[in-house]
């Protein structure tokens, strides 16, 4: 039998011998015996921390608190405990309360830009939706680590509801991101009436939910779960694998289901100093992704967050590993590497630069080889210079629901119809609303 099965055997055997290993793939079963205490992982795994040692990981989970689901504990190699990335993804360490200057409580300024309960709403025509803070396991890395361990936090319809009017009384909303927490906590019948109302409002187009369910608890991917999901397409869903050895058999059935059900799926990578910080490490996690479907969409610069200074990499090794990524693997196997900016500034895309220099009729760029090559710019070609009359306008806009466009950013001082010369910051929309609706 495989190690990893015998790990899983052992595990079940001691939390409920009276089951044993039959109700290993109930996802309730887990949840109900997730790990939440140093004495009850020490007996899982068969170790034993030293008292000085044990008595720091004490301090830890009274500001940090701990829940690790057996299934991803079982996931964990007790001979290499300390460089496992299993481990340090989901226990906790001391280092988590040495706290950084340049720490914040709320780095992305979710709280802020929170017009009503449970929505986020920092770009144009998008949201994010709290739906949940309840998660199966904590994640160490959390950049909502100021939630976790919140009580009665599964908000009820009451509260829903507000975020639901708020979506359909913003008809620029065409994009809601259900988040958390996992949404995926949630009984698929609450799951399916908050679909359901959401499918109701004529503007909204695509609905999104993040779930790290199919890396830590992938029984959770139900075949009644999937049914639900399939009611309100088009559903996308984004998880969150970070390391090659969280992509199981158990894991890869999760996403068949998800990925045969018609479901888009991408994936969100946290850049993590010990864990995945390896370029080889991430393009196998990224290749075996692919593999199951499953497209990697961004790579994140860990965040700000209390307690994640010992995870974060330097900037230039996110771009070291993109170096190693660009030319040498498909396209459609290289996340977008971003930065999501500290006080709600949003996610911004870095690359290693490969524009490097340009002319009046040139560009100069370099390959992943290192090979410099120009590219003519057409001498013929005329600016199209937008002046907002789109009834005289020769492009194909005769389209059906075609809307009009509102530029916002950069996107104004690069449009003739806009007269505005220049942006400050205090004049973004987005801190407008936080001052007309917070």
């Amino acid at each position: 039998m495989k190690a990893h099965l015998v790990r899983q055997k052992n595990i079940a055997e001691k939390i409920s011998p009276e089951v044993a290993i039959s109700n290993w793939k109930d996802w309730k079963w887990q949840i109900r015996h997730c790990v939440n205490d140093i004495d009850t992982f020490e007996t899982l795994l068969d170790i034993k921390f030293d008292p000085e040692e044990r008595k720091s990981l004490e301090e830890t989970l009274e500001k940090f608190p701990l829940s690790i689901t057996p299934y991803y504990l079982s996931l964990i190699q007790a001979d290499d405990l300390k460089n496992d990335p299993i481990f340090m993804q989901a226990f906790p360490s001391p280092s988590e309360l040495i706290l950084s200057k340049d720490d914040m409580h709320d780095p992305l300024s979710e709280d802020s830009d929170s017009p009503v309960p449970g929505i986020t709403h920092r770009y144009p025509d998008r949201v994010l939706f709290h739906i949940s803070n309840v998660c199966s396991m904590y994640c160490r890395h959390c950049t909502r680590k100021r939630k976790v361990g919140d009580v009665d936090s599964v908000p009820g319809k009451e509260e829903v509801q507000k975020g639901l009017d708020y979506i359909a009384n913003h008809p620029e909303v065409r994009d809601v991101l259900l988040s958390g927490g996992d949404p995926f906590m949630l009984s698929d019948e609450y799951l399916d009436w908050i679909l359901t109302e959401l499918r109701a409002i004529p503007h909204v187009e695509v609905i999104r939910i993040g779930s790290r369910m199919p890396v830590v608890l992938p029984y959770r991917i139900t075949d009644e779960l999937v049914n639900v999901l399939k009611k309100h397409h088009p559903v996308w869903v984004n998880t969150h694998f970070n390391h090659p050895r969280e992509v199981t058999k158990s894991s890869r059935e999760a996403l068949r289901k998800l990925a045969d059900a018609g479901i888009p799926l991408g994936n969100q990578t946290v850049l993590l100093s010990g864990v995945n910080d390896c370029y080889r490490i991430l393009k196998r996690l990224f290749h075996k992704l692919v593999e199951n479907r499953v497209r990697p969409y961004y790579l994140y610069q860990c965040d700000l967050s209390e307690g994640l200074t010992h995870f974060r990499t330097s900037v230039g090794k996110g771009i070291e590993i993109m170096e190693h990524l660009v030319g040498h693997t498909s396209g459609f196997a290289i996340p977008t590497y971003v930065i999501d900016a500290p006080e709600g500034g949003g996610k911004i895309p870095i690359l290693p630069t490969y524009m490097i220099s340009r002319s009046t009729n040139r560009v100069i760029l370099r390959n992943y080889e290192g090979v410099i090559t120009s590219y003519k710019e057409p001498e013929d070609y005329k600016p199209v210079y937008c002046s907002r009359e789109c009834d005289d306008c020769s492009l194909q806009l005769k389209l059906d629901d075609a809307s009009e466009y509102k530029s916002v950013g950069i996107a104004k001082l690069l449009v003739d119809h806009d007269e505005t010369l220049s942006l400050v910051p205090g004049e973004t929309e987005r801190l407008e609303r936080r001052d007309s609706e917070g």
